[in-house]
């Protein structure tokens, strides 16, 4: 079985399904773009614009807040992912989607996990984004570069995962911290199922369970403060 194959089979355990739709806060989705490169599982980031007000230069994936024309979570990290790199429908292929995640502005995120073509070009909109690039995923198991800062979050301690990664291709550093980090690190679990070396805040043994857990206490904390 290939790397892609055997991504997708293990991926396909941790899909919510709509699980979670139907919780009563602001819904944004990003998409998790996979490929493999140079025979490593990879996944793609992009930069955001300068010339945007929240979040300038900061590391993320392709995504945003849902639109009312938007069928559901997978509809709005597709149309966003078009938006701001140029990604069709057609060069996707979407397997799951993750637990979600909580945001600063407590919107409920979905991570939308796709495999993209490998002829995939990147067209970035320059207003939303500023670079792209790739990652191998399982640099968010074993770092070269990495930092932990615990921080309050809605009254709950939560570690803020921060990595450094020196992109040999482009002979640049990216920074990839915060919720899009967050995201990253659950991934490469689900995928490769290995200890980091790391602190995680999830039982490895049980990491659906503990994840869908960790979320809905996030999501109660955050629905008695409002």
């Amino acid at each position: 079985m290939s790397l892609k194959e055997k991504a997708k089979l293990q991926l396909r355990k941790f899909d919510v399904g709509d699980r979670f739709s139907h919780l009563p806060l602001a819904k944004a989705s990003v998409l998790v773009p996979l490929m493999v490169r140079d025979g490593k599982l990879c996944v793609l980031f992009t930069v955001r614009s300068m010339k945007l007000t929240r979040s300038p230069g900061e590391v993320c994936f392709p995504g945003g807040r849902r639109e009312p024309t938007d069928t559901d979570e997978i509809a709005t990290a597709l149309r966003e992912a078009k938006e701001e790199v140029g990604l069709c429908a057609e060069q996707t292929e979407v397997i799951c989607k993750l637990v979600p995640a909580i945001d600063k502005t407590r919107s409920i995120v979905t991570p939308v996990v796709a495999f993209i073509e490998d002829s995939f070009q990147a067209c970035p909109n320059p207003e939303e984004v500023s670079d792209v690039f790739y990652v191998p995923l399982d640099y968010f198991i074993r770092p070269s570069k990495y930092k932990v800062h615990q921080v309050q979050m809605l009254g709950k301690g939560v570690p803020v995962h921060f990595f450094e990664y020196d992109d040999p291709e482009r002979n640049t550093s990216y920074k990839i911290w915060g919720l899009t980090a967050h995201i990253t690190v659950f991934l490469a679990l689900a995928i490769f199922g290995e200890k980091p070396t790391f602190r995680i805040d999830y039982d490895l043994d049980n990491l659906i369970s503990s994840s869908e857990n960790n979320f809905m206490e996030l999501y109660n904390i955050t629905r008695n403060k409002l």
